[in-house]
């Protein structure tokens, strides 16, 4: 069997698929598992880092010494299972993505398959037969979807258990359930926790040092929402405001993410505009919006040609041709494409290098899969561009890149676990029972309006910008960073934008009129930090009273006059601080 043509560090180098050289923790990885010869091998890599190449140069391996005859791909959708197979056939490897479980043998010019863990589940006797037949390698992509659940995870070790290799993958180790996952080994760590144990792991920091993948700039934008509940009540909180309830956070999430409002279009725009500036050096880069649903994301791609006057690609699951969509858009030039969930995981399109996160999904498993997309590095010095709603859930997640986290069969008793309690406790606050965000949660919900207004930049943990209205210099100013930047030049240029934009403000000074301009313009900056100050004081006070935040804004508006939040002025606002003042006082 002729040596495997594999890709290098950076394709661009090579025709996909025509050069031998492997990425330095490939040919390390490789090593480990050549030297042990284990009967199961974890490697724990973050997306985009090369875990297809590294596990094919194994099976290729194994073939050519004739410890194995056969190859089964156990993949999370049927579109990885093409992609599987295409990988593999670049390699001598040929792999039938086609297989149904209604066949019983796949060809004979076929060295194995490809299947779904759904696949496997539904009929694992069938599967273990397959095994047996022959000396087979397993390769299970994705492992973490085998403890989805108890069908799932039986099937797979009733299927695969004769396997004479099992090699399983995975670039998100950690699951929000404590499903074992089968064929990972578990160790107690001193607090009595067990943990998934990887035999090896290369995490995004390590990953970015390297320059295997890219550096990602979150860029968070906030905004002013209002929406009606079940009873008719009115209520208006600042997206991303930390003194309120969690299903307050949920509700003002939902109405940013409402295709009728302002918030989405006004963060489509921004994020095509930063699209244009990388496409700048990356003539092909494309961009990604993540929805939350069918009818979201076709209203999405609606607004987006509006703002391109191109039609966007449109994923949907239920679609027979979404994986022929997905190639086309991954060979092809096109600006846009606009997905639910299937492109959220393992899915490989090397050009995105912009995302818009507009869904409401927020489990770190899924958070990390979806930016996963655009991290994968085609050539040094490609950044990537993720655009989200600025809510503690995502803000968390996005500073907690770098993280390394194993897979925990037993819950802590604590919050030490960071991203593994996340989606039941990020902040206290998030954790309080009110009565208002009770009936808000059971009841009917009807969007009103929503603003976009620019928050902040992340990355490398830390945080960046002064925050402004969309179109201001505090946003371009961010949105215009060149497309092609290492690390380290990203973070030196963030840090000159922020001390740029606290200069300049320093530089306005403070001033008491709501048209400080000499134009006789608003202070725009003002105007938003005021709006800020009032939705905390309107929380604090509906904290204590039990007042439903929508109710003490209709109240405010009707002793102090004036519309409501998003369009009142400067001294409108301050009015309504000041008669929340005297209610604290008593007055």
């Amino acid at each position: 069997m002729a040596s495997p043509a594999l890709p290098p560090a950076y394709p661009e180098r090579a025709a996909w698929g025509t050069a031998p050289k492997l990425r330095a923790w490939q040919q390390e990885a490789l090593d480990r598992y050549l030297d042990r010869a284990p009967r199961d091998f974890l490697a724990v890599a973050t997306p985009g880092a090369g875990k297809t190449t590294f596990a094919l140069r194994i099976a290729s391996t194994l073939l050519e010494r004739g410890v194995v005859n056969r190859v089964t791909v156990v993949a999370p959708t049927d579109h990885l299972k093409r992609q599987w197979a295409d990988a593999a056939a670049r390699v001598g490897i040929a792999i039938d993505p086609n297989f149904k479980n209604s066949d019983g043998q796949h060809g004979r010019d076929f060295r194995g398959v490809a299947v779904t863990y759904a696949q496997v589940a539904s009929k694992p006797l069938l599967h273990r037969a397959k095994t047996e037949a022959a000396r087979t390698l397993v390769i299970l992509d994705e492992i973490h979807h085998g403890g989805e659940s108890l069908s799932w995870g039986d099937g797979l070790r009733e299927a695969f258990e004769p396997a004479v290799r099992r090699l399983a993958l995975t670039g998100t180790p950690f699951r929000s359930d404590t499903s074992p996952i089968p064929f990972v080994d578990y160790a107690e760590d001193p607090d009595g926790i067990r943990r998934s144990k990887a035999d090896y792991t290369y995490g995004y920091g390590q990953a970015l040092r390297d320059h295997v993948v890219r550096p990602v700039i979150f860029m968070a934008y906030s905004g002013q929402m209002r929406w009606r509940t079940s009873a008719g009540e009115e209520m208006a909180a600042s997206l991303g405001e930390a003194a309120v309830t969690k299903d307050v956070t949920a509700q003002a999430w939902r109405t940013a993410l409402n295709p009728q409002g302002e918030w989405i279009p006004a963060v489509l725009a921004a994020a095509d505009r930063r699209l244009t500036e990388v496409r700048r050096t990356v003539p092909d880069a494309g961009g990604l919006v993540i929805a939350t649903d069918h009818e979201d994301a076709r209203a999405y791609a609606g607004q987006l040609k509006k703002i391109t006057g191109e039609s966007p690609a449109i994923i949907l699951s239920d679609d027979a041709k979404a994986s022929n969509r997905i190639e086309e858009f991954s060979d092809g030039a096109a600006r846009w494409m606009v997905a639910v969930r299937m492109v959220s995981e393992g899915v490989d399109v090397p050009r995105l290098a912009v995302g818009v996160y507009a869904t409401s999904t927020s489990t770190p498993l899924f958070f990390a899969q979806a930016v996963g997309r655009f991290v994968r590095a085609r050539k040094r010095g490609e950044t990537a561009s993720v655009f989200l709603p600025s809510v503690p859930q995502l803000m968390a997640l996005a500073n907690s890149m770098e993280v390394e986290r194993d897979h925990a069969l037993d819950r802590p008793s604590s919050n030490e676990d960071g991203l593994m309690d996340l989606e039941e406790s990020l902040i206290d606050e998030a954790n309080r029972e009110e009565k208002a965000s009770d009936t808000l949660a059971k009841g009917k919900y009807e969007a009103l309006e929503s603003q976009a207004a620019f928050d902040r930049v992340l990355f490398d943990g830390g945080e960046f910008g002064t925050g402004g209205e969309i179109g201001s210099d505090e946003e371009l100013d961010f949105l215009g960073i060149p497309g092609l930047l290492d690390a380290e030049q990203v973070a030196t240029l963030l840090r000159q934008r922020q001390q740029e934009q606290v200069s300049r403000r320093k530089t306005k000074g403070p001033t008491s009129s709501a048209t400080s301009g000499p134009s006789g313009l608003p202070d725009h900056r003002r105007l938003m930090d005021l709006r800020n100050e009032l939705a905390k004081n309107v929380s604090a006070w509906s904290a204590r009273t039990g007042t439903p935040h929508g109710v003490v804004h209709t109240k405010l508006r009707e002793m102090c006059g004036g519309p409501a939040v998003a369009q009142a002025n400067e001294e409108q606002i301050r009015a309504r601080l000041k008669k929340l003042q005297d209610w604290f006082v008593g007055r």
